[in-house]
C-alpha cells in the first residue's frame, strides 16, 4: 500500500504530478529510488533530471530577524554564477533563510538526521502508543505516522513553507528548479538566537562554585 507521505516525498524530489507519483510507486512496490528511475525513463520527472548535476555556485544568505535577536546564515547552491545573481534565486535564498529563522529546523533533510536520534524518537513514540493502549497490530502504523511528523518538525525540506503552507520547502525548491532550469540545493545553515546557551553556562559555573565551596568546608 503506497502512503500519502511516500507520494508527497516522490513529488518533492521529481516535480512529477501526484497521479504519476502514485503510479510510479505502485509499479515499483513502493521503492522510492526505483520510482524516481521509472519516472525518468518515462520522461515524466523534471527535477530528477537535474538533481544529478553539480551545483557548485550560489550564495551565502544572511538574514536577521526580530530586531537582531535571531540570525541565520544559509548556503544555497545552483549550477551557474549567472543564476546565482538573478533576483529569483536571491529571493528564494532570502525566503528560505527567513523560514529557518521562524521554523527553527535542525537538519536540511531526513538523510542528515543521525540514526541514534531517529531510533530514540521511534522508541519514545512506540512507548507513547503502548501507553495509550493502542492495539499492537496498528502500533507500528501509528508510530510511522508520528515519525513522519517528527521529520516534518526537524527537517527543513520536510517543513511546510511559512509563506505557503500548502507546499513544503522541498516542493518550493522543486518548483524553482523547474522554473529556473538548474539544480538547486540547500547545503547547510546555522541559526543563532541571542542569549541561547548563556543560562546553562551560568548554571554550570554556579555548580562549579558550589562544588568548590563544599570542598573547602
Amino acid at each position: 500500500m503506497v502512503s500519502a507521505a511516500d507520494i508527497k516525498s516522490l513529488r518533492e524530489r521529481t516535480g512529477a504530478g501526484m497521479l504519476d507519483c502514485k503510479k510510479a510507486l505502485n509499479e515499483n512496490s513502493g521503492d522510492l529510488e526505483q520510482a524516481i528511475d521509472w519516472l525518468r525513463q518515462k520522461g515524466i520527472s523534471k527535477a530528477a533530471k537535474k538533481s544529478g548535476r553539480t551545483a557548485s555556485e550560489g550564495l551565502v544568505e544572511a538574514y536577521i530577524h526580530a530586531g537582531g535577536k535571531i540570525g541565520v546564515l544559509l548556503e544555497i547552491n545552483c549550477e551557474t554564477d549567472f543564476v546565482a545573481l538573478t533576483d529569483d534565486f536571491k529571493n528564494l535564498a532570502r525566503d528560505i533563510a527567513m523560514h529557518i529563522a521562524a521554523a527553527s529546523p535542525e537538519y536540511v533533510s531526513k538523510d542528515q538526521v543521525p540514526e541514534d536520534a531517529i531510533e530514540r524518537e521511534r522508541k519514545v513514540q512506540l512507548a507513547r502508543v503502548m501507553e495509550e493502549g493502542k492495539p499492537e497490530h496498528i502500533a507500528e502504523k501509528i508510530v510511522a505516522g508520528r515519525m513522519s511528523k517528527y521529520f516534518e518538525e526537524v527537517c527543513l525540506l520536510e517543513q511546510s513553507f511559512i509563506k505557503d503552507d500548502s507546499r513544503s520547502v522541498g516542493q518550493v525548491l522543486t518548483d524553482t528548479v523547474a522554473t529556473i532550469g538548474e539544480n538547486i540545493q540547500v547545503r547547510r545553515f546555522s541559526r543563532f538566537v541571542m542569549g541561547e546557551g548563556i543560562e546553562k553556562r551560568v548554571d554550570d559555573f554556579a555548580d562549579e562554585v558550589a562544588a568548590v565551596a563544599g570542598l573547602d568546608n
